[in-house]
């Protein structure tokens, strides 16, 4: 277990926070120690989710919050039925800038997000009139070149 150069109150903590943020937005990108140590919470949860009774909820509310508990039994764990292992995976990157640590990206291997659809452009009462103006004036204009 790596101690992340933190005492055990801050490092629990810390697990939990990286847990909750990929099980509630499926991809984060963090250290690629902190990811590892991640992964396999997170592994160990959805294992978990995936008898979807009330001990196990239970057990989920120890490390999560209520909504991501509930994303891990209705979502997650129904997704991964047919796997034994290897829900998240990490993706390295780059080094950071400012104290040469490796990134990575940990996400699930089956997304479940549903893509948003995007909403319709509509263009602004303003450029709407600036818009009707300018149609008026040439329209204005061929008509005295006529």
């Amino acid at each position: 277990m790596r101690k992340l150069q933190r005492k055990r109150g801050a490092r629990k903590a810390l697990l939990k926070n990286l847990a909750t943020s990929l099980i509630l937005y499926e991809r984060i990108e963090t250290t690629l120690e902190k990811a590892k140590e991640t992964r396999s919470l997170v592994e160990r949860l959805i294992q978990k989710g995936k008898k979807n009774d009330l001990a196990s909820f239970r057990y989920l509310l120890r490390f999560l919050p209520k909504n991501a508990a509930k994303k891990v039994i209705e979502d997650l764990a129904p997704s991964f039925v047919s796997r034994n292992g290897g829900y998240v995976r990490i993706i390295k990157l780059r080094k950071r800038i400012g104290d040469n640590a490796n990134l990575a990206i940990i996400e699930f291997t089956e997304r479940t997000a549903v893509k948003k659809e995007e909403p319709k452009e509509q263009k602004p009462a303003a450029k709407v009139k600036k818009i009707a103006k300018k149609e008026n004036k040439d329209e204005k204009n061929n008509k005295s070149k006529s």
